[in-house]
């Protein structure tokens, strides 16, 4: 499920995870004024292979590594 950032007058900045289907909150859990979602950029985490530095760097010119093309032919 998706955090959601809030921003309440009086509280400041907080948190909420919930689920694509609830709507947004209108009111802050511990003061109960009213809040705004903010929009934030998303976490993206890049690991293993499928990128340029990992597996098209050096002399391969293009080639991934470990490619099954017989270098023979």
């Amino acid at each position: 499920m998706p955090a959601y950032d809030y921003r309440c007058s009086q509280c400041g900045d907080f948190e909420i995870i919930q689920s694509m289907n609830e709507d947004a909150l209108t009111e802050c859990p511990e003061c109960g004024n009213p809040v705004r979602r903010l929009i934030s950029k998303p976490a993206v985490i890049f690991n293993g292979s499928g990128f340029y530095c990992t597996d098209y760097s050096g002399n391969n010119k293009g080639e991934k590594k470990g490619s099954s093309k017989d270098k023979s032919a």
